[in-house]
C-alpha cells in the first residue's frame, strides 16, 4: 500500500497490481477499494493503480466531511495523477466512481488517454433509471431460487417503502454463488458519513457536465451487465450517446461486478478498448 497526500493535507492511499502501462481505477461505493481485486486478472495486462477514496479502505478520514462530495473527490483524483507523473494517463471507474471519472474528464479533459466507465451510475448526467425499469430486468431471474425473496424486497425499495438491501443482493450478480456472496460481504460501505457526503447538495450540476462532455476528444468506452438492475443497460446507452462516439458493450449474463462474472469476457473488451 502506497500513500500520497491531497490538496488538503489528508493522507490517501492505493495499490498497485500487475506491470505494464498505468491505468489508474476508480472504486464505487465509496467503499474500501479491495472489492475490486485484480479486475479479473486486468492485472495481467496493465498496472492497476487502485486509489482508496478519502474515508473508506486505509485512506485517512478528512477533517472536513464536506470533502466527501463526488465534485470534491475529483481533485484527489488529480492530486494522485500529479504524485504519480503522468501526464495523460488511461482511467477506468466502476459504479458510482464513475461519477467521480466523469466529473474528472469534464474539468480536466486533457489529462485523460481513455476513459472506461463500467457499469456506470448515472448521477453526474441525470439520467434517470425507473422503479419499472429495474423490474423489467429482475423479471429475467425469474427461475432462480432466490428470486421470489428478492423480487419481494425490490418491489418495496422501488415503491420508496424502504426494504432489506441484503435481499436484493443476488440481482448484482449474474450467478448467485458462495463467491458472490462473499464478495456481496466484502464490498458494503463502511463509512456512512462518506456515503452521504457523496451525493450532498451541490455535488452534482447534470447541464454543466453534458455540456463538457459532449466535446471530450478522448475514447470512451461504457460496459454494461446484460442484468444489472443497479446501472442498467438502457442507462448505460444513454450515457454513452452524452459522448462524441463512445462504444457501449453489454456483457451477456453479467451483473454489476462483471470482472466476477466472466474475467475472460470483462478483461477481452476491456483490453481490446485500451489497447
Amino acid at each position: 500500500m502506497t500513500t500520497f497526500r491531497a490538496s488538503d493535507g489528508t493522507r490517501l492511499a492505493y495499490r498497485v497490481h500487475g506491470d505494464g502501462d498505468p491505468l489508474i481505477c476508480v472504486p464505487g461505493g465509496p467503499a474500501d477499494s479491495r472489492y475490486l481485486g485484480e479486475l479479473g486478472g486486468l492485472s495481467d495486462h496493465r498496472r492497476l493503480i487502485v486509489p482508496d477514496l478519502r474515508g473508506t479502505g486505509r485512506s485517512a478520514v478528512p477533517e472536513d466531511a464536506s470533502s466527501y462530495r463526488c465534485d470534491r473527490l475529483v481533485d484527489d483524483i488529480e492530486a494522485l495523477r500529479e504524485h504519480l507523473g503522468l501526464p495523460r494517463p488511461d482511467l477506468l471507474a466502476h459504479s458510482a466512481g464513475t461519477n467521480i471519472a466523469t466529473l474528472y474528464a469534464a474539468r480536466f479533459p486533457h489529462h485523460v488517454g481513455r476513459l472506461a466507465l463500467i457499469t456506470p451510475s448515472t448521477r453526474a448526467v441525470g439520467i434517470d433509471i425507473t422503479g419499472e425499469e429495474r423490474r423489467e430486468l429482475a423479471a429475467l431471474r425469474r427461475g432462480e431460487p432466490w428470486h421470489p425473496a428478492a423480487s419481494t424486497a425490490l418491489d418495496a425499495i422501488t415503491r420508496g417503502e424502504g426494504g432489506d438491501w441484503e435481499a436484493v443482493a443476488p440481482f448484482f450478480y449474474g450467478r448467485w454463488d458462495d463467491a458472490a456472496r462473499e464478495h456481496s460481504a466484502a464490498s458494503r460501505p463502511e463509512n456512512p458519513e462518506a456515503v452521504a457526503g457523496f451525493g450532498a447538495e451541490g455535488a452534482f450540476d447534470p447541464d454543466a457536465t453534458r455540456a463538457a462532455i459532449a466535446g471530450f476528444g478522448s475514447p470512451v468506452l461504457l460496459l454494461a451487465g446484460e442484468f444489472d438492475l443497479n446501472s442498467t443497460p438502457r442507462s448505460a446507452a444513454g450515457f454513452a450517446a452524452l459522448f462524441p462516439g463512445a462504444a457501449l458493450v453489454v456483457q451477456p449474463g453479467a451483473g454489476h461486478y462483471p470482472w466476477l462474472d466472466d474475467a475472460g469476457r470483462f478483461t477481452a473488451a476491456v483490453e481490446a478498448f485500451l489497447g
